[in-house]
């Protein structure tokens, strides 16, 4: 199955280059079917927000938050799938940096970036689609990506080389949120009635995934015929995105509703995965979300992945199993999920839904 990953299947086009060409309208390839156009969904409620939570008092010693902030975001993991966190513990000027590195890298001559193309095998590098569908209709982004750990597959040849200290800076906010990404389970674990390391067993103890998205969206001359990213929900454990503060365009679904969310300052927006959605039992699920564009700016974003280790089952964790709520998932492997998305593509919940046993559909 592998070897049909080797390659693309079709000439890749960067969406950057379209976007600097000036051209007045956007290729087919890029026009979404009405039903998933931005422009006919049902209108979204201007003034909700996903939740933001204050993280003051959560080290990776201590779970010092009180009893009103854990329930917080205990109602935020069941009801949004997804919420923000300020004073998380990450400094301000590494988040910036780190944003601004790697604009610097997307705004590098094309035959730098070239230098880093990916093929679909690993997605590591340089990218313009996701998935191998001959013809599919294709986001209006292109992105990096790479992976942080495990170290048997962290390689900084695959990291860019330029602009100047890219590398360290990209391995310094690597090891700050695989810091924050522990702590947060901890306090999912605890929120679930689990032991506080429990999920973080599940992935795998320290043995964890974990890699980097960073996308980005160029200008574009028709934003309501195309989107930035499709709607899907994460396969992954826990995604910790750090948004562009001054472009919105991150959408999360919520009774059948876009949500358009509101950035705060410095702050990380999480999302639960598929992972932690199977590990629960579905007491906390994965929500679908996708990405607008506009015609006047560009946007970047950096999606940091906490993940399982590839090769351990993730089912239902015992505790959460009973009589009245039954096992809602086999177990698979993240390794085993992840082929199976690449080989789909994004479609929005329908992966993990597609995994439930014959009787719990």
């Amino acid at each position: 199955m592998m070897n049909s990953l080797q390659d693309w299947p079709e000439p890749i086009v960067r969406v950057q280059s379209l976007s600097e060409s000036g051209l007045p309208m956007i290729p087919d390839r890029y026009v979404k079917p009405l039903s998933d156009r931005p422009s006919s969904n049902r209108p979204e409620n201007g003034d909700a927000n996903i939740p933001i939570i204050d993280l003051t008092g959560l080290t990776d010693d201590e779970t010092e938050l009180s009893r009103s902030t854990m329930d917080r975001i205990s109602s935020a993991c069941r009801d949004w799938g997804f919420f923000q966190v300020v004073n998380h513990g990450v400094s301000p000027g590494l988040l910036d940096q780190a944003r601004e590195t790697w604009r610097s890298f997307f705004h590098l001559p094309m035959e730098i970036k070239q230098a880093y193309a990916n093929s679909p095998k690993t997605y590591e590098g340089y990218g313009s689609r996701l998935g191998i569908e001959k013809g599919a209709i294709l986001d209006w982004s292109d992105y990096y990506y790479l992976h942080y750990l495990p170290l048997t597959l962290k390689d900084y040849n695959k990291w860019p080389g330029s602009p100047d200290y890219c590398r360290e800076v990209i391995d310094e906010y690597g090891k700050e949120l695989v810091k924050l990404g522990g702590r947060i389970m901890k306090v999912l674990s605890i929120n679930l009635g689990l032991n506080e390391s429990h999920l973080q067993n599940a992935f795998g103890g320290e043995n964890i995934g974990a890699c980097v998205r960073v996308n980005f969206y160029p200008k574009c001359p028709q934003p309501d015929l195309t989107l930035g990213l499709s709607s899907h929900s994460d396969p992954g454990g826990l995604t910790i995105l750090l948004p562009d503060p001054e472009v919105p365009g991150l959408q999360v679904r919520k009774d059948d509703r876009w949500i358009t969310v509101k950035p705060a300052r410095h702050a990380f927006i999480v999302n639960i995965g598929d992972q932690i959605q199977v590990l629960s039992n579905a007491n906390y699920k994965s929500v679908e979300h996708r990405v607008i564009v506009n015609s006047g700016v560009e946007r970047l974003s950096l999606a940091f992945f906490y993940n399982p280790k590839s090769d351990i089952p993730i089912k239902p964790v015992r505790e959460l199993v009973s009589a009245d709520k039954p096992a809602l998932y086999p177990p698979m492997t993240f390794d085993e999920y992840r082929l199976f998305i690449r080989l789909n593509g994004p479609k929005g919940k329908s992966q993990v839904e597609s995994l439930k046993s014959p009787r719990c559909h």
